[in-house]
């Protein structure tokens, strides 16, 4: 069935408007097949990392991602004062969350990229049986849950002796700031910085951040830090796997990458977890693009 699937997808990507720049296809590819990548750059190519794991954008690539989420939370904190509702009182729901995203970033430089992503869910929360609030047992919402962009920046490549260092500035900006529980109140930022090493056996990546909240009473924060693991299995496959922190909510995070095309591949991603604060389970499903443009070095 995945055979099938495959050809159906090359041949709507050869009839397909994007077929020109797709058949441009990757100067990494060309080179990892003809041997002349070194060791620590066969897993992931010469790109500069995105926010999107196991991706990376070369000079004058466009990469687009429309892909599917899903969140399940079967422990969710939250209290009626979140709701506008008289009560401070902790209490513990069922969360569901189905959203929809687009993605999209190019590389400026061999070292700089931007990228940017919207996204759009329906959201519901079961409140607990002891919550005698007014609140509705099953609170719906859906809409525009967030915009954000980022800078990325490759601060040094990686060579024979030494790893890459490289740092990233996200801001997601306030949407639907009436929805308490898709919405996004305040600007956020994140500062982060991360350090990439490849092997004969994958790439290990390390990662860390510190956050702004502005609808936050205490504004600063540590934001998002990490751990991953990153290897080309085949020409075909890749996988990943992770360790992801915010505060005291840690994830294991795997993901199968499916090359279906030399510029496409397709993500089977999932969140797995590990404490309480966290979401139970998230998978991701998606299709991604890499298109060269004229800027691309060839």
């Amino acid at each position: 069935m995945s055979t099938r699937f495959g050809t159906v997808v090359r041949r709507l990507l050869a009839a397909g408007l994007m077929a020109p720049a797709l058949a441009a296809g990757s100067k990494d590819d060309a080179a990892r097949a003809a041997g002349q990548l070194p060791d620590y750059l066969r897993d992931r190519g010469t790109g500069v990392a995105l926010s999107m794991f196991g991706t990376y954008a070369r000079r004058g690539e466009l990469v687009v991602y429309p892909y599917w989420e899903y969140y399940v939370d079967n422990s969710r904190q939250y209290s009626p004062q979140e709701f506008n509702l008289a009560g401070t009182q902790d209490f513990t729901g069922r969360y569901r969350e189905s959203e929809g995203l687009f993605f999209v970033a190019y590389g400026l430089t061999d070292n700089l990229a931007i990228q940017a992503e919207i996204a759009a869910a329906k959201a519901s929360l079961q409140k607990s049986a002891g919550d005698l609030s007014p609140l509705p047992r099953k609170y719906e919402a859906s809409g525009l849950t967030s915009f954000e962009t980022q800078l990325r920046w490759r601060m040094r490549k990686e060579d024979e002796r030494r790893p890459e260092l490289w740092s990233y500035l996200d801001v997601v900006y306030p949407t639907n700031r009436a929805n308490p529980l898709i919405g996004t109140a305040g600007v956020e930022a994140e500062l982060g910085f991360g350090i990439t090493r490849g092997f004969r056996w994958g790439t290990l990546t390390a990662r860390f951040s510190g956050a702004y909240e502005g609808a936050s009473t205490t504004h600063f924060a540590v934001g998002e830090y990490g751990i991953e693991y990153l290897k080309r299995i085949s020409p075909r496959w890749r996988i990943f796997a992770g360790i992801n922190g915010h505060e005291t909510a840690f994830t294991l995070i795997t993901e199968a990458q499916w090359h279906v095309h030399r510029n496409v591949f397709i993500r089977f991603n999932q969140e797995i977890g590990l404490t309480s604060e966290a979401n139970d389970w998230e998978p991701q499903l998606g299709i991604l693009f890499i298109l060269p443009t004229g800027r691309s070095r060839r």
